[in-house]
């Protein structure tokens, strides 16, 4: 099969195509003839050295695929040679055969292509296991999603808009705010022209944000400490500023706030699976009955996955990147 390599750690100039042996499905996996593979930030870091795969996980990028299902290993109950899959990976997915834990395979809800199927699992577990699961977000509170125009930022915007939250967004031009506005943003807010901390507070009458979700961090950290309601909830997925602050406890403590975090990768097949079930029985009907959409920004050829690294770098684009191999 053919595969993405890396020369070595660094830009998407080490990015080449390399021929290697289609793996053997083990115990609980299947084997995925990719015909798609989400491009995610975590790639990015990992091809610069900074994200190493944990022990046993292919250290081929890729953490998203959708394809056919043509071998199961030892175990597995639920796939069948033929079955339309997505997964979430523990590598490997940039590749023409990838492998998936059983438990993080899903059903392509009806009505998508596998493009746009290979656009939900990395994001959509990541969104659903921080927004529902850790934060507890609930109808009617006030959620500010960071990043909004990211593969994580439409995703997030359109969950919670669907479980009845009032949801803001931040945004780095005015076309990807009016795409958040779109995608059920009450409001999206320019982060280069407006501060938002003081438009969350007017918005609210002052009350701020019951769950934020930021993948930026650096100043972040204690401007979203600020714009945090009483028993605010603050997530953070990612660093792209920086992940070490200086923070003043105190408005923590007066407000009872929750600051937490989590990575997906590192987490256990058992909570994987977990978090596969739920978004199976809560959200894929709302994506087959077309309320969430993956968004699509741009697809590449496997043998231009270079490319698509230098897009994700750039900040350009408005919801996912796709390879189709």
């Amino acid at each position: 099969m053919r595969y993405v390599d890396l020369r070595e750690h660094g830009g998407p100039e080490t990015l080449f195509i390399a021929e290697g042996e289609i793996p053997v499905a083990g115990d609980g996996e299947v084997l995925i003839r990719v015909t798609a593979a989400g491009v995610n930030r975590p790639d990015i870091v990992q091809r610069a050295g900074f994200y190493p795969p944990p022990a046993g996980a292919s250290p081929v990028l890729g953490l998203e695929v959708a394809g056919d299902v043509v071998a199961v290993g030892p175990g597995v109950q639920r796939w069948n040679v033929g079955d339309r899959v997505c997964a979430l990976t523990n590598g490997g997915g940039y590749a023409e055969y990838a492998l998936a834990p059983e438990g993080q395979c899903l059903p392509v809800p009806f009505g998508l292509t596998d493009t746009e199927a290979a656009a939900l699992p990395e994001t959509f577990f990541t969104v659903w296991s921080n927004l529902v699961q850790r934060a507890e977000l609930r109808a009617g509170e006030v959620l500010l999603v960071h990043g909004g125009s990211s593969g994580i930022g439409t995703s997030a915007i359109q969950i919670a808009a669907n479980l009845g939250a009032r949801v803001f967004a931040t945004a780095g031009s005015a076309e990807k705010c009016a795409a958040c506005e779109r995608l059920g943003a009450e409001r999206a807010i320019n982060y280069r022209e407006q501060d938002f901390v003081e438009e969350i507070h007017a918005a609210t009458e002052g009350r701020g944000a019951d769950v934020i979700l930021d993948m930026v961090g650096g100043d972040y950290v204690n401007r979203n400490i600020q714009c945090a309601a009483l028993n605010g909830r603050i997530v953070n997925i990612a660093f792209l500023a920086g992940a070490k602050v200086e923070v003043n406890m105190l408005p923590v403590m007066l407000k009872r706030l929750t600051l937490t975090g989590s990575t997906l990768r590192p987490q256990s097949l058992a909570m994987k699976a977990a978090i596969a079930r739920e978004l199976e029985s809560l959200v894929w009907p709302l994506i087959e009955a077309g309320k969430i959409h993956p968004q699509l920004a741009a697809t590449f050829a496997l043998q231009d996955v270079a490319d698509a690294h230098r897009l994700m770098e750039s900040g350009r684009h408005i919801g996912k990147i796709v390879l189709t191999p």
